[in-house]
């Protein structure tokens, strides 16, 4: 906080000093450190009037002028009160006259709103900055750690995109609310941007205490947020920094907690991760990613593979066409890896398309009843042009539209946009089909199935792979079929790994089956190879399933 001729202050609910003017400690000396006791730095609310008060304003009452007790020959002193968003705040004038009630009440307001945001009511990007490096001051020696914890919400970008930026602000107001909640004291919560947050966290044992609140943290984003009655699930990802063993000043702090956070996000979202050097190292590694990323097309790097999708009990009904890089120095890397950087850098529309054009091109040379499947990115969906480039593909090929399946995620159909229906009825027009990939994992709103025109829906291998002894597995699964049954919808199962699983989904009329136990996914020969010889291969692996029934 800058120097102000007013000494502003403010204390949580221990009334232990968390903000504080600079100026403040200048005129009331080392009483002025932060954790120090509200009496420690204004011994008048020791009496009792004063202290009488204070408790009201401090219990929810109206703000409040409080004449100080004086000692003989002292100048008269007054404070004026206030309710903060995590305890009270105090503004001593220390100005020729004094203020009525009326312009304190106007001054706190301007105070609050050049240090708290307007949307959630934490404090702010400004507020965050001047509290970090007065931490960093307080800390050293013998004193506990000061921590910094950075979060950032997974997938908030879709939720914004896909329900509109109203729907996007009540998530950040709700989020704020959760790690509100699991704040203990000694730790202030701050709206860094957009959908970043951040924790300070003073006065405990670390790392064990920033370890349990960050999984308190996770903890809360697991329960889905309701917003306009849709259920939407906002993980959290979080980076834990400390100082001054990370970093000796506020900017040094967050590049580790940020370094941090990324980590975390690459760990699979939803976690924690504290910052070791060894994880400058893997940015470093993310950043020649992004930079080959941008030239992998150009230089042939990004090829397809082709895994089989089975009618049962043996029919080969064609393939989902799976994206890989093999970058010429770090090998193969996972699409989980370099799709995220590719929808971040805006490149998936250019790689999205040459997807599509090259296993339509690939397919021209399968018997023509096999069909390829296609996934798409939500940035590729949302990006207005989807139809133009897949009817321009179609024709430059000469593919039969109906043999082209492109595979889209629940995320993209959150809002029922006219947009969202245009693009599925033209697609679906042209006679491309549609399929409802990882049914089940996301939002599973019934309301796609009547909205939309799917073709297929593809139950996610998370209710595959305990299939044979999980019975609520069973009960989903067998529901999923005869709902996309009774809709006229086909339904294609992935992940099948075992004959255990596949006799099971047999036996409930499950369309078509997918996964390694019939067949791994293959370059663009191996699989021409696989088709001329699948229908023994995949007839002895049926049969064997069949023979157990």
């Amino acid at each position: 906080m800058s120097n102000t001729a007013d000494l502003v202050s403010f204390y949580d609910r221990d009334f232990r000093l968390t903000h504080y003017a600079a100026s403040l400690k200048d005129i009331c000396g080392g009483a002025v450190t932060p954790g120090a006791a509200i009496w420690e730095v204004y011994p008048g609310f020791l009496d009792a009037r004063c202290r009488d008060e204070f408790l009201r304003v401090f219990q929810g009452g109206s703000p409040a002028n409080i004449e100080l007790p004086r000692s003989s020959g002292e100048a008269p002193r007054s404070v004026f009160v206030f309710g903060s968003a995590n305890g009270v705040g105090i503004i001593e004038s220390r100005q020729h006259g004094r203020r009525s009630a009326a312009e304190e009440q106007e001054h706190v307001i301007l105070l609050h709103q050049a240090t708290h945001d307007v949307l959630t009511g934490l404090e702010n990007r400004r507020r965050f900055g001047e509290r970090l490096q007065q931490a960093l001051t307080a800390v050293g020696g013998s004193k506990p750690k000061a921590a910094l914890l950075q979060i950032d919400l997974d997938d908030f970008k879709a939720v914004n995109d896909t329900l509109g930026h109203g729907a996007g602000d009540t998530l950040l107001q709700l989020a704020a609310g959760r790690i509100r909640d699991a704040l203990r004291d000694g730790e202030s919560a701050y709206r860094y941007a957009g959908d970043e947050f951040a924790v300070i966290q003073l006065g405990k044992a670390q790392p064990e205490e920033a370890e349990r609140l960050a999984g308190s943290l996770v903890d809360a984003f697991k329960e889905p947020f309701v917003i306009n009655g849709i259920p939407v699930f906002v993980g959290s990802s979080i980076g834990i920094a400390f100082g001054p063993e990370h970093g000796t000043d506020g900017e040094q702090l967050m590049k580790a907690a940020d370094i941090a956070l990324y980590a975390a996000k690459t760990d699979g979202r939803g976690c924690a991760r504290t910052f070791n050097r060894s994880m400058l190292l893997l940015l470093e590694q993310r950043e020649n990613l992004r930079r080959s990323l941008r030239t992998a097309l150009e230089r042939d790097e990004l090829y397809l593979e082709y895994q089989p999708l089975i009618r049962p009990p043996s029919l080969v009904i064609g393939f989902e066409a799976l994206l890989r890089w093999r970058h010429p120095e770090v090998g193969i890397i996972r699409p989980g890896v370099f799709i995220p950087i590719a929808e971040a850098d805006g490149l998936m529309d250019e790689i999205g398309r040459w997807v599509i054009e090259e296993a339509c091109r690939q397919a021209l040379t399968w018997p023509s009843s096999l069909t390829v499947a296609v996934n798409l990115s939500p940035a590729q969906f949302l990006s207005g042009s989807l139809t133009d480039t897949v009817a321009q593909i179609i024709d430059a090929v000469g593919i039969r539209a109906e043999r082209l399946e492109l595979e889209i995620t629940e995320t993209v159909l959150l809002e029922k946009t006219v947009d969202n229906i245009d693009t599925l009825n033209t697609l679906n027009v042209l006679g491309i089909r549609i399929s409802l990939d990882d049914f089940g994992t996301y939002y599973s709103s019934l309301s796609y199935l009547k909205n939309f025109p799917f073709d297929t829906l593809k139950i996610d291998q998370y209710f595959i792979a305990d299939l044979e002894t999980d019975l609520k597995s069973q009960t989903i699964v067998r529901s999923i079929i005869n709902l996309a049954h009774g809709l006229g919808i086909s339904v294609t199962a992935e992940g099948v790994e075992t004959s255990g699983q596949a006799r099971w989904l047999i036996n409930e009329n499950c369309d078509c089956l997918q996964g390694n136990f019939l067949g791994l996914p293959l370059g663009a020969e191996p699989t021409r190879d696989f088709i001329r010889r699948s229908p023994r291969k995949v007839l002895r692996a049926m049969e064997e399933s069949n023979r157990a029934l």
